[in-house]
């Protein structure tokens, strides 16, 4: 390993990207120092952008989109739960290669059951969505022993695909939106792992009634304000909503650790963010 520790979060586009702020705040509260920068990589270039980082003294990267596959691709080694995603979105230099690996789901157990305080065993999970965000968490959630865990998707044959290699093994299925309304199926933790609440869209109709008595509705994305689909769940019966800024804090807290050897207190750090966006959207 180099002298000096160097780390970065490659995207594009990638200034929006709270990492940085994320990362100061930890080796702060850990009486620790870090260069840390955001570096924007071209498309098509990110092998060379991650090349130029190294030449520079690069020893660790968290990387978002649309280069998760890519970092995945050119490890030398990878985690279970990074092969399991086909996606990266860590990256840190071992001996003679990058090796990867995918703390997203990481970051959301430990937002649900430690922040939240909601244990995961036995409960009925719904994850809506079957793309990059909901291939990131599945293995983890169904390492936390549910009760069963539904992927629905708008496209059925997404999900149906995704909970092939987990449905064997673990209480795994997949249903159509049309095939989740008809059944009435209730849920107790509900996970939006699509990207509707970008657009203030929903990811199932208004109607859908899917939440159990005491049920948690979590949405990956967060903001300024509650999202869409948060506003929604409870409307709908949700007892508690929680929007991302958890799960970002917390599969970042889960690189430092494998970086740094220490894991930040990520509870702290959740609560400066928050304040900082709420400040943020009186301005």
């Amino acid at each position: 390993m180099k002298s000096t520790d160097k780390y970065a979060v490659f995207g594009n586009p990638v200034m929006h990207s709270k990492s940085p702020r994320i990362h100061a705040l930890f080796a702060a509260s850990v009486n620790q120092h870090i260069d840390y920068e955001k570096r924007v990589a071209l498309l098509g270039d990110f092998a060379g952008e991650l090349q130029r980082f190294f030449d520079e003294g690069g020893v660790g990267a968290n990387v978002t989109v649309p280069f998760k596959r890519d970092a995945f691709a050119l490890a030398g080694s990878a985690s279970l739960r990074a092969t399991q995603a086909g996606a990266a979105n860590f990256l840190m230099w071992r001996d003679d290669h990058w090796y990867c690996d995918n703390t997203d789901g990481a970051g959301l157990v430990r937002d649900i059951e430690t922040n939240l305080q909601m244990s995961l065993k036995d409960k009925s999970v719904l994850l809506l969505g079957a793309g990059g965000a909901a291939r990131g968490v599945i293995g983890p959630l169904l390492l936390r022993a549910p009760k069963q865990i539904v992927v629905v998707n708008r496209t059925a044959g997404r999900a149906i695909e995704l909970v092939s290699a987990y449905e064997k093994q673990y209480a795994a299925s997949a249903l159509s939106v049309d095939a989740l309304i008809v059944q009435s199926m209730k849920f107790d933790v509900v996970i939006n792992a699509t990207s509707s609440s970008l657009s203030g869209e929903l990811p199932l109709p208004d109607s859908a009634n899917i939440f159990a008595s005491d049920a948690l509705a979590y949405d990956m994305m967060y903001g300024k304000q509650p999202t869409t689909f948060m506003n929604w769940a409870l409307r709908q019966g949700a007892s508690r909503v929680a929007d991302g800024l958890g799960m970002l804090v917390e599969q970042a807290a889960e690189s430092y650790v494998q970086w740094r050897g220490v894991l930040p207190q990520a509870a702290p750090i959740i609560a400066q963010l928050r304040a900082e966006l709420a400040s943020e959207s009186s301005t």
